[in-house]
């Protein structure tokens, strides 16, 4: 039986394993996305959510506590002024699991961890872009003509020239 058993071992040794994720949520932290495995995510979530939870409140107690488990001074500074600053409000919940579908190799399981308050990079370019009608080969709806304002012309010369126009 495995009661009480929560920790997900990863197929690796505790040491390991804690530098594995240390690594890992130092990447998230930088690049605010990464790719990896859905068992590596789901541990990732469960490192990462306290942390940022302590970067809420900027204390040097809290600053040693991050620091003892990202093991990164880069990582820690970008974490208590970037991230803190744009999670204030979260009450938790600070990343999100995207299953990826699976790796080409060995057919794994991919998901995309990110951080949730930084989306609009990931979403930026939908915004911008124009949405794309589909054509349909069966001649479907015509499109609406533009209407052209008609020519006004004074002399019979001009208008018959504007005519000459039309039926080009």
């Amino acid at each position: 039986m495995r009661h009480g058993k929560k920790v997900n071992h990863l197929g690796r040794k505790t040491a390991h394993r804690k530098a594995m994720l240390a690594n890992m949520a130092c990447s998230l932290i930088e690049h605010k996305r990464i790719n990896t495995t859905v068992a590596k995510a789901k541990a990732l979530k469960q490192f990462v959510e306290p942390l940022v939870t302590k970067s809420k409140e900027d204390t040097t107690h809290n600053r040693r506590i991050v620091f003892s488990r990202l093991r990164q001074k880069e990582a820690v500074t970008e974490l208590f002024k970037e991230v803190a600053v744009k999670v204030g409000d979260r009450p938790g919940g600070y990343t999100r699991i995207i299953k990826l579908g699976n790796r080409l190799g060995d057919n794994a399981d991919m998901a995309m961890v990110e951080l949730v308050d930084y989306n609009e990079i990931y979403n930026a370019g939908k915004a911008v872009k124009k949405k794309s009608t589909r054509r349909s080969r069966r001649g479907g709806a015509k499109p609406a003509a533009v209407p052209v304002a008609p020519i006004e012309a004074t002399s019979t010369g001009t208008k018959a020239k504007a005519d000459k126009g039309e039926e080009e």
